[in-house]
């Protein structure tokens, strides 16, 4: 068991009084005691406390006369938005548990995940909400209810809940082919809250900011430490929070205090020159794993966190040290505030020190388990020997690491074949699961490509189950259908047979490497026909490490995403020499599009200058 502390971060909260407090409990007295503090901001939006918990509490109405209320998921599928800040804290005043669903994942997968929660309620906009509903489940549309809802009541509600009361439902992938449903308590919400608060010294002067994915636990961690201590919470707009460069400016001119960025994002935020009267204090991160360690002189401190969701977003958590010459990588830091980390053999004995062996994970973090998984649950979530107290339970992650002298925990990769992805926890068994359902997929297996964490990529390997294969763009297509996009394959490749070992397992050392030869055909491949075409095509080709792009090949369908973006963007800017922006790219999509784009960024430029001016910079 490590015990030991890691300097600069407090692993001592006080929690007296604990089980007559709650999140909402907490929100709903400072807006009492100070309605006019603003709690929320977006772009030029601001919404008080005052204005948070009444919009809470009028909400709160309609989900209790539809049988709302503790242990009764309700399903939240809305916009990054103060309406879903909104309709969590609705639910939690009613003493019910939250489900946050993304809007823009594959409507079956939304379907699912409401059915397998058993979610009576749905809180969402639009035809979407509508089309979400069925018997059994009923939707509040606050796009259409609004106004009704603006009419009642706002007076105080808070239910009262204990610890072990669901807080709420988080679903990750699953090697079955099927999400997965985590269940947190109340407790395990409260110690997250209660350490964040002390460990990072939140007062009611911080400003934090809330970037994470919707449907990602980090949203939870990035919203209720600060509400509940009489904080701001800044909303960042979608062109922005997902672009290193954007965010670093974004942060600045919000006077962000702390804030969240996952690991993708980060490392190169860590390793940017900052202004020295930046307002930010603290960069958190996690997620994936930390490679980078922060340039000297940064005018904020960088803190590694690390925790599964089953335990409630952070198990571990420890300041990076700016180092000249660093050597390996970042620690994941020490356990935080009632949390317990072993790190176990194969039998579920402790390891020697120096070690590596499993993290498994106790405490105050634990979560129930997995919705209506018993076997799942069972398997993961086992007996704490270690804990004198019966019926604690570790949860086995899956994960290896070692104790270093210091005591803090040294990372060292999976047990099994769960892998991230740009933050985000895939099973590749899962997306192969769902590729398999295609007509034309006799078998198949996904794997991960790429050195680095910030540059994984998810590689399908087919066999078709006929003569003729489908191309690329119909096996996105479909996979689009039931997969959130982070989870759809970089590239295709045709096999006709898969690699077996002598024990009848697919041998992924011995799957090819993906080339122009064994790819699966795009829809109607078009050339690159101007030389900005090319230009950009050679750019994006490289970016992606793939052979060819088409003219019409869409960047966000064949592996490129927001970071890889970024570079394509300030390639393009020193090839061209005009001021390129990333919403252009997301706006554009293809190398066609995107060229024709920058040839109206050029004329734009020659019109401006002078007949000498456009000679000199033509010939340059």
């Amino acid at each position: 068991m490590i015990t030991s502390s890691c300097p600069g971060v407090p692993r001592v909260v006080d929690a007296a009084g604990r089980q007559s407090l709650s999140v909402a409990g907490l929100v709903t007295d400072i807006a009492r005691s100070t309605p006019d503090r603003i709690a929320l901001r977006a772009g030029s939006a601001r919404m008080s406390y005052g204005e948070l918990s009444a919009s809470a509490n009028r909400l709160a109405a309609p989900l209790q006369a539809l049988g709302v209320g503790r242990e009764v998921p309700v399903g939240i599928c809305l916009e990054r938005s103060f309406d879903q800040i909104v309709a969590v804290l609705a639910a939690l005043k009613t003493g019910a548990a939250f489900l946050p669903l993304d809007p823009a994942w594959p409507e079956q997968r939304l379907q699912t995940m409401l059915d397998d929660a058993q979610a009576p309620v749905l809180v969402g906009n639009g035809a979407l909400a509508d089309r979400l509903s069925r018997p059994g489940r009923r939707a509040i549309r606050l796009d259409r209810d609004a106004p009704a809802i603006a009419r009642l009541d706002a007076r105080d509600v808070v239910v009262p809940t204990d610890d072990e009361d669901l807080a709420y439902i988080i679903y990750t992938s699953g090697s079955t082919g099927a999400p997965k449903g985590v269940e947190l308590t109340r407790g395990n919400l409260f110690n997250l809250v209660s350490w964040h608060r002390t460990a990072f010294a939140v007062t009611a002067e911080d400003r934090a900011s809330h970037l994470a994915g919707l449907g990602f636990d980090a949203a939870v961690w990035e919203i209720w430490p600060y509400l509940t201590a009489g904080a701001s919470v800044t909303l960042v707009d979608e062109s922005v929070r997902t672009s290193p460069l954007l965010l670093w400016q974004w942060l600045a001119d919000e006077k962000i205090t702390i804030a969240f960025v996952p690991t993708p994002l980060a490392e190169p935020l860590i390793t940017a020159p900052w202004p020295a009267e930046t307002a930010l204090r603290l960069l958190l991160t996690g997620g994936d794993t930390l490679h980078r360690f922060p340039r000297p002189g940064l005018p904020f401190a960088v803190v590694n966190n690390y925790g599964p969701a089953e335990c409630a977003v952070v198990a571990t958590s420890g300041i990076v040290p700016a180092e000249i010459a660093p050597t390996g990588s970042p620690t994941i830091g020490c356990p935080i505030a009632n949390a317990r980390i072993h790190l176990l053999d194969g039998q579920g004995d402790p390891v020697p020190e120096g070690a590596t062996g499993e993290i498994c994970i106790g405490g105050a973090g634990v979560g129930r388990g997995y919705r209506n998984r018993p076997d799942l649950t069972r398997e993961r979530f086992v007996a704490d020997r270690f804990d004198a107290e019966p019926g604690r339970r570790l949860y086995r992650t899956g994960d290896l690491g070692c104790r270093l002298p210091s005591g803090e925990i040294g990372f060292r990769g999976r047990i099994d074949s769960q892998v991230r992805v740009r933050g985000q926890r895939v099973e590749p068994d899962e997306i192969a699961s769902a590729l398999n359902r295609h007509p034309q997929v006799a078998t198949s297996v996904v794997v991960t490509r790429g050195s680095a964490a910030a540059d994984q990529r998810l590689v399908a390997y087919m066999v078709p189950a006929a003569a003729s294969a489908p191309t690329a763009q119909e096996l996105r297509d479909f996979l689009a259908t039931l997969l959130p996009d982070f989870m759809i394959p970089t590239s295709f490749v045709r096999l006709e047979s898969l690699p077996m070992t002598t024990n009848g397992k697919v041998d992924k050392s011995a799957l090819p490497e993906p080339l122009p030869e064994n790819a699966l055909e795009q829809v109607g491949y078009r050339a690159p026909e101007t030389p900005v075409e090319r230009f950009l095509a050679k750019i994006i080709a490289d970016v992606l490490a793939v052979e060819r792009i088409g003219a019409d090949d869409n960047f966000f369908l064949i592996g490129g995403h927001s970071l890889l973006g970024t570079q394509v963007v300030l390639r393009a800017r020193e090839t061209f020499g005009v001021d390129l922006t990333l919403r252009h790219l997301f706006e554009a999509q293809t190398v066609a599009n995107l060229g024709a784009v920058i040839e109206r960024l050029l004329r734009a430029k020659l019109e401006a200058m002078s007949e000498e001016e456009a000679q000199r910079w033509v010939a340059a």
